[in-house]
């Protein structure tokens, strides 16, 4: 994975805050070429071995709902690119056009496998197929629906400079962020102004200190947190955080 020229940037990414992490990544033109090459040859050895999960999934959600295997929606990954992400379906077919984008623990679009689904976090594993494809990579920036993205401050934009990702520092801290968004008047609101901007400082400070080892230690972090390790970010609790989440 190699950096485009700057010039070659969306106009709207072209900005000072951006460019710091530009110059930053630029520099590490190593570390992103050894970030691309584990992502494919993991990604392909893993869906191998993870074929006969697929496959005991796929039926455990066609007999428990009717509709699709795969819930695909459009996200934004790298440079502002849309693409449709690979998740196992754990909602009634449709759920986005009958309720916000984002999911709260207590949802009631839910269904009976996909809430198993969700508790043992495999619901993303097929996204091993976006990993494999580039349009996304095993650590990096959560990918965003176009109209979260729309809402991005401009040091926020930096973010798209690299392929979203499967998990990363800011999924581990904000593992639980449903708890957060249970109580809330307005769901798309209260993760727009307080989750969104707490996921970002974590995710700009990856950009500050990415190498390809610190990814792994990412990827090993993840393991234990769902495994249930518990692990509490840097990040100052704001008041305006508090008072959303107690809405």
């Amino acid at each position: 994975m190699i950096l485009r020229a700057w010039e070659t940037l969306p106009s709207e990414m072209q900005n000072d805050e951006v460019r710091k992490y530009y110059d930053i990544l630029r520099r590490k033109t190593f570390s992103l070429l050894m970030k691309r090459v584990f992502d494919v040859v993991v990604s392909a050895v893993m869906m191998l071995l993870l074929s006969p999960v697929f496959l005991v999934l796929a039926i455990a959600i066609k007999i428990d709902s009717p509709g699709p295997v795969f819930f695909r929606q459009v996200r934004v990954t790298q440079y502002g690119k849309q693409f449709r992400i690979f998740k196992f379906r754990t909602m009634v077919n449709n759920a986005d056009k009958i309720g916000s984008q984002v999911t709260v623990g207590n949802d009631s679009r839910i269904t009976k496998v996909g809430k198993l689904i969700r508790k043992c976090r495999l619901d993303e594993i097929c996204q091993l197929i976006d990993v494999f494809r580039g349009t996304m990579s095993f650590v990096g920036t959560r990918p965003e629906v176009p109209k979260y993205v729309d809402r991005y401050t401009p040091v926020m934009l930096a973010t798209l400079l690299m392929p979203a990702g499967v998990t990363s520092e800011a999924s581990i801290y904000y593992k639980d962020e449903d708890v957060l968004l249970n109580q809330a008047d307005d769901v798309d609101t209260v993760y727009v102004e307080t989750v969104l901007p707490g996921k970002m400082y974590y995710n700009l400070k990856a950009i500050e200190t990415f190498s390809f080892w610190h990814d792994i230690k990412v990827m090993f972090m993840t393991v234990f947190a769902v495994l249930g390790k518990e692990y509490v970010g840097d990040r100052p609790v704001q008041e305006k955080e508090t008072t959303l989440s107690n809405k």
